[in-house]
C-alpha cells in the first residue's frame, strides 16, 4: 500500500462534500472534487506535485462538479471509478442547478479497482458503483456516501437500495475500530464510534 506523507481535507460546493487531497510524495490524489473553488484551489496550490489522479466515491452530481475545470488545468488527469456508476457521469438528471448544473462525461475514465496503492472496496446502496478507499497502513477510509457519523448515505435515489447498503455496512464494520473515516460530508469519525452508536451499524 501506498504510504501517505500529506493530507489535506477541504468542504467544497453547496453541499459541503469533503473533498480529500492525498499526496504520496511523487503525486497527488483528488478524492471527491465537489466542485471548484478557492478551498480546492489554495489546497492544490499546497502540494508539492501537481495532480495525478481523481479519485470518485461514486458519481453524483455534488461530488464530481470540480472535475472539468481540473481536466481543463491537467489534460492527462485520469478520473478513477467504479463502472457500475460511469452511466451517470455525464447524465442529463444527474444535475442540480444551478449550483451544480449538468456536466459532460468526463475524459480519461478508468476502473477504479485498478488502482495500484489502496484497497478499493466496493460499497453499493448509496449508488451500485459507490466505494470506499481504504488505507490499511494508515488506518484512513474514506467512506463517501456510504457511511455518515450517526448515519448512512440515502438509499431512495436511482439505483440505491437498503438491502445492498446493509451488505456494504457489513464489510465497513468489520475493519478495525480504530479506522479514520473520512465520510462525503459532515464530520470525521471512527469505525469503533460508528459501531457503538450508529444504529445502522
Amino acid at each position: 500500500m501506498a504510504e501517505i506523507i500529506g493530507r489535506k481535507t477541504v468542504q467544497v460546493g453547496t453541499y459541503a462534500v469533503n473533498c480529500t487531497l492525498l499526496a504520496f510524495g511523487g503525486k497527488t490524489w483528488i478524492v471527491d472534487p465537489g466542485s471548484w473553488d478557492e478551498c480546492l484551489a489554495d489546497a492544490l496550490k499546497s502540494t508539492d506535485a501537481a495532480p495525478d489522479a481523481i479519485l470518485l466515491t461514486h458519481g453524483h452530481f455534488d461530488h464530481i462538479g470540480g472535475i472539468p475545470a481540473l481536466q481543463e488545468s491537467y489534460p492527462s488527469l485520469k478520473v478513477f471509478v467504479h463502472p457500475d456508476d460511469v452511466p451517470m457521469l455525464g447524465h442529463p438528471l444527474n444535475q442540480s442547478p444551478p449550483d451544480y448544473p449538468r456536466i459532460s462525461a468526463p475524459q480519461n475514465i478508468a476502473d477504479c479497482r485498478e488502482l495500484e496503492g489502496v484497497e478499493v472496496i466496493h460499497t453499493p446502496g448509496h449508488t451500485p458503483g459507490g466505494v470506499c478507499y481504504y488505507f490499511p497502513s494508515e488506518k484512513l477510509l474514506l467512506s463517501g456516501d456510504t457511511l455518515f457519523a450517526g448515519s448512512i448515505g440515502r438509499t431512495d435515489f436511482p439505483g440505491g437500495s437498503m438491502a445492498r447498503i446493509s451488505e456494504s455496512l457489513k464489510t465497513l464494520a468489520a475493519l478495525p475500530d480504530d479506522t479514520t473515516v473520512i465520510p462525503g460530508h459532515g464530520p470525521f469519525t471512527t469505525i469503533g464510534r460508528e459501531k457503538a452508536t450508529n444504529p445502522y451499524l
